[in-house]
């Protein structure tokens, strides 16, 4: 997959938990991805929320798109729509998505790249494949995390991040066998480039067959691991344990450190190693409301949101489509 490659054995190695102050994380429950059609009619796999799992605070939605190979005229998108509230990450591991917003934001996300966007006080935005995916079809692969403002940040002006695959901080397991993706948030004092509002860490590791991660984790976050492609196991060592294949999220308890380890054989897509998405995020434990695309703290400002939305107030579609541009003209641009 082009997400951004590496040899984990030239990379900075990840310090192993302290053995004697480690509280190694166990899994509370395995959840299997249901599926959904979203935007114009693209499927998504969609851990939360559901039945098991209603909310994982501060995160309100994960979808995982594809891996699909689509044949010419397949690919789909979104039509414009308004938000409010939250944040919106698209992370693009193989082929591109098109992202255009109100503010004038926007840009082609691809291969390992990152769309940040703070709805805050209100946007809206469209997502597409680019005319030549459409034209001509081939592998897309990417997800899609919503992440709650807290209540003191709601109203902040909407932000739009571009997170190119090459500005994002590599790591590499304790024995060199992983490879450690750190795009927003700080893993052992390494930093990534995203900026976010509430304090998260947002990775996704590759670890090769056969092979166990081990990495500290803040005490005061939750923490999930969404397997991506391939199959492995989430847990300490032993009878903690838990399988956890593709499509499927482990839900971690309490503590310190996780561990996780790859099967020793993996299936063909997946024969560089065991792909997973690790997300984790200090609770907000604030109220939530939520209708649609706005989530908001209470149902009056649901009610404000809907108001202002059709009065017009969270931006004005253009009248042609804005042109598509790469993160590295955006940032040409200042």
């Amino acid at each position: 997959m082009p997400a951004v490659t590496a040899d984990p054995m030239t990379l900075r190695r990840l310090p192993v938990p302290d053995a004697a102050g480690a509280v190694w994380r166990q899994v509370s429950r395995v959840v299997t991805a249901a599926r959904h059609l979203e935007g114009e009619g693209f499927e998504v796999r969609r851990p939360f929320p559901g039945a098991e799992v209603p909310m994982a605070d501060p995160f309100l939605l994960l979808d995982h798109m594809g891996a699909v190979e689509y044949a010419p005229g397949e690919a789909k998108g979104t039509p414009w729509h308004p938000h409010r509230g939250f944040e919106t990450v698209t992370y693009i591991i193989d082929g591109a998505f098109a992202h255009r917003d109100t503010t004038g934001g926007g840009g082609l996300i691809a291969d390992g790249a990152t769309q940040w966007m703070t709805a805050g006080a209100g946007i809206q935005h469209i997502e597409q494949p680019p005319p030549e995916l459409v034209a001509s079809g081939g592998l897309f692969h990417g997800v899609q995390l919503w992440v709650n403002l807290p209540r003191a940040a709601k109203w902040t002006p909407p932000r739009y991040q571009d997170i190119g695959a090459g500005d994002v901080a590599l790591l590499a397991g304790e024995d060199g066998a992983s490879l450690v993706r750190v795009i927003a948030g700080e893993l052992a004092g390494h930093t990534g480039p995203g900026r976010t509002h509430t304090p998260i860490t947002y990775l996704h590791a590759t670890i090769a067959p056969g092979a166990r991660l081990r990495l500290p984790w803040p005490g005061d976050f939750n923490a999930l691991a969404y397997t991506l492609s391939g199959r492995g196991h989430a847990g300490p060592a032993g009878s903690g344990e838990r399988p956890v294949d593709e499509g499927q999220l482990a839900v971690f308890g309490s503590g310190t450190a996780l561990s996780l380890r790859a099967a020793d054989t993996q299936p063909q897509a997946a024969r560089a190693g065991w792909e997973v998405l690790l997300i984790g995020g200090r609770p907000l434990r604030e109220p939530v409301a939520r209708y649609g695309p706005f989530v908001m703290n209470t149902r009056d400002e649901i009610v404000r949101a809907v108001e202002d939305f059709q009065a017009g107030r969270m931006g004005t579609v253009p009248a042609e489509p804005l042109p598509h541009r790469s993160a590295a003209d955006e940032g040409a641009e200042g």
